[in-house]
């Protein structure tokens, strides 16, 4: 209900709404519109409230709740079941849990700052609170999880193209990450459960750095970590930019479900990859290596030159870009 009172006041942004009128349209007491107003004052929204004229709604804050995205969203199912969190361990694992629940295909779990955030190889991700982008989508594709890692890089080529959008330029460090001059800035982890043949569901969180100053960025990471508000000194409007990202992921997934397809996302991945034609140090459960990077095939691996000449393909593993 207390949803219903902002959207009224939304819809009426430029006037007043008075409490009887926002009493009959909802069916609830007076008393009840004055706590559903209370708690929105909490959340951070602001309000002109009058005896004779009601309230109207002046300044919304900076929080990813739904009804704060929403107007953005032109999905048909991304984002479209939305769970917000002020605070959480991590968006995956929450993720995880109710994929196993039977959350629908599309779920976005989002919170505003992670406690426990976590990227690739149990590293940790620094999550402060309304900085950046912290949020997981569950998937539910029919596919074979020796797909998981195209998955993967139709999220990165979503986040590329959205900061694109924005007129923000970055690199696709293969197969999970985005740079800014040569800095981290956004990562992604896609986590499934499945059988030998089939994926019960897959989470991709995807993590941004968006607002952080540098003062706010851990020491030890300020030579290797980034923001959006760093590169361009401009604050960016985290509503926009997580739309931009669900819109352009949806069509770019549903072209790779139904049809196989990862043109799109391959030609943005390979144009604006950040280690092609670069030596790479390779990293594997089984071995490590030196190599250089030749292309990204359509399958999604990433074709490296060795020192006799031969080329191998890697499908998954850590790589790091030598004299980065």
């Amino acid at each position: 209900m207390k949803n219903e009172v902002l959207k009224i006041l939304k819809n009426n942004i430029d006037s007043y709404t008075s409490g009887e009128d926002l009493s009959r349209i909802l069916g609830v007491s007076r008393t009840s519109i004055w706590k559903y107003i209370s708690s929105l004052k909490k959340e951070g929204y602001e309000f002109d409230s009058s005896t004779k004229l009601g309230y109207r709604l002046t300044k919304c804050p900076d929080i990813l709740t739904f009804n704060e995205v929403e107007k953005f969203l032109s999905t048909s199912f991304i984002g479209r079941n939305y769970i917000h969190f002020n605070s959480i361990d991590s968006t995956n694992t929450k993720a995880k849990d109710l994929a196993k629940k039977g959350s629908p295909n599309g779920t976005v779990v989002i919170c505003e700052e992670q406690s426990n955030g976590r990227g690739r190889l149990g590293r940790s991700w620094f999550s402060p609170k309304g900085k950046g982008l912290y949020f997981s989508i569950i998937l539910r594709p029919n596919l074979s999880p020796l797909d998981i890692s195209k998955l993967t890089l139709v999220g990165g080529a979503a986040v590329w193209k959205a900061l694109s959008s924005l007129n923000i330029g970055s690199a696709i460090k293969w197969p999970n990450d985005i740079f800014i001059n040569n800095r981290k800035v956004s990562g992604i982890l896609t986590e499934i459960s499945g059988e030998l043949n089939q994926i019960n569901y897959a989470v991709m969180g995807i993590g941004i750095n968006v607002n952080t100053l540098k003062s706010e960025i851990p020491e030890d990471l300020r030579e290797i970590a980034t923001s959006l508000l760093i590169e361009t000194n401009e604050i960016i409007d985290r509503k926009v930019l997580l739309s931009e990202i669900l819109n352009i992921f949806e069509r770019l997934y549903i072209d790779f479900v139904n049809s196989g397809s990862l043109k799109e996302s391959l030609q943005i991945c390979r144009e604006n990859s950040l280690v092609l034609n670069k030596t790479l140090n390779c990293i594997s459960t089984r071995e490590s290596f030196t190599a250089k990077a030749k292309d990204i095939n359509d399958n999604g691996e990433l074709i490296v030159e060795l020192s006799d000449g031969s080329t191998k393909n890697i499908l998954c593993g850590e790589i790091s870009i030598r004299n980065l």
